[in-house]
């Protein structure tokens, strides 16, 4: 009779990379899984840190060659989603990548103006602002702009955002973005994104409100496909109709010079994962040359903000089987100490076990 094991590995392959049987025991990435177990039972979140910083740096690299590849005059810039995991080890190993952060909600400020005081970050990183912003978000922007952060963005979710900042920072130069509303995929049972503005009404607000103030600079231009970074005709139409959006500000709005085209890459969920992550990157550099040569519009720096990509495949979290139940005349339930859906708070409640490896 085949082994589960051998189903596996002629299904799908095992191990994979990052994995490595031993004597019968599996280690990942040269942690000892079996015993992380002994030591610290179950259930259990590990992180193994180095795999941040490998992701960060592949995707710089794969940008990086694709702008080579088609003499691309624009920069690449990595943001890593704070969203994605605010913990500080996590933090602290991806700041080692010389990248800039991006932002959701009035949580994640008062983390940077800590990464700051601790030296880890300085007052130059750019912070892209981007979500709804509800009135503690927004007073935390105009702060830290006054307290000499250069480079926070807010990027506008709508167009009565703006009014904040004319009146807390009229004052003081201050770099601005607009989020694109982006078309949903066809089968999806909404039209547009909840989040940005219509692009309909991009220029207008710029040629109406923010160009008639000096200290405003419309730095960036900023839009996320719900589907991710897919190789899909709905990916590559709505990228195709943003960039043109951004050809069109960047005629009337010289201070524009960045396109954040949002997060998505996709990352590991399953054994049997393939994506060609170079071809991707390639791609997205050579349409967004294209689309702008044919409206004879200087490319843009291309900013991505990589939240899941960046941590998802770093850590795991271990369990162990309680119990067995047949529950009918096929299937065998396997019961596990701790609930997928909660096992955040479940490993959390557990003394705050988090092993981290270096």
């Amino acid at each position: 009779m085949q082994s589960y094991a051998e189903f596996i590995d002629q299904s799908v392959g095992f191990p994979q990379g990052g994995f490595e049987i031993i004597d019968d025991e599996l280690y990942f990435n040269d942690l000892h899984l079996m015993e992380l177990i002994e030591t610290y039972g179950t259930p259990l979140k590990f992180t193994y840190l180095p795999s941040i910083s490998k992701n960060i740096q592949q995707a710089k690299l794969w940008f990086q060659q694709a702008i080579i590849n088609n003499d691309y005059r624009g920069k690449y810039i990595y943001c890593y989603c704070t969203k994605s995991s605010h913990f500080r080890h996590i933090l602290e190993e991806a700041l080692k990548n010389d990248i800039h952060l991006e932002t959701s909600s009035a949580f994640d400020m008062p983390i940077i103006d800590h990464l700051e005081k601790k030296g880890l970050v300085s007052k130059d990183v750019m912070v892209v602002c981007n979500g709804f912003k509800r009135e503690q978000y927004k007073q935390y922007i105009s702060d830290m702009i006054r307290d000499g952060f250069k480079n926070i963005i807010p990027v506008l979710d709508n167009k009565e955002e703006f009014n904040f900042y004319e009146d807390e920072l009229a004052d003081k130069e201050v770099k601005i973005g607009i989020r694109i509303a982006s078309e949903e995929q066809p089968d999806s049972q909404f039209y547009t994104s909840r989040l940005g503005i219509r692009e309909d009404d991009i220029v207008d607000l710029y040629q109406n409100r923010i160009s008639r103030h000096p200290n405003f600079k419309l730095t960036m231009l900023h839009f996320f496909i719900n589907s991710g970074i897919t190789d899909t005709p709905y990916y590559w139409n709505e990228l195709e109709k943003h960039v043109t959006t951004y050809c069109k500000l960047k005629k009337v709005c010289p201070d524009l010079s960045m396109l954040d085209i949002g997060g998505g890459m996709p990352f590991k969920t399953s054994l049997s994962f393939e994506f060609d992550y170079e071809y991707m990157c390639g791609e997205i550099v050579k349409r967004i040359k294209e689309i702008c040569a044919e409206h004879d519009v200087e490319e843009p720096d291309i900013i991505t903000e990589f939240g899941k990509y960046t941590v998802a495949e770093a850590s795991g979290i271990l369990f162990k089987v309680i119990g067995r139940k047949q529950q009918n005349d096929r299937e065998k339930w396997l019961m596990l100490d701790g609930s997928f859906i909660t096992n955040l708070p479940d490993v959390w409640a557990l003394n705050q076990r988090y092993i981290t490896g270096k």
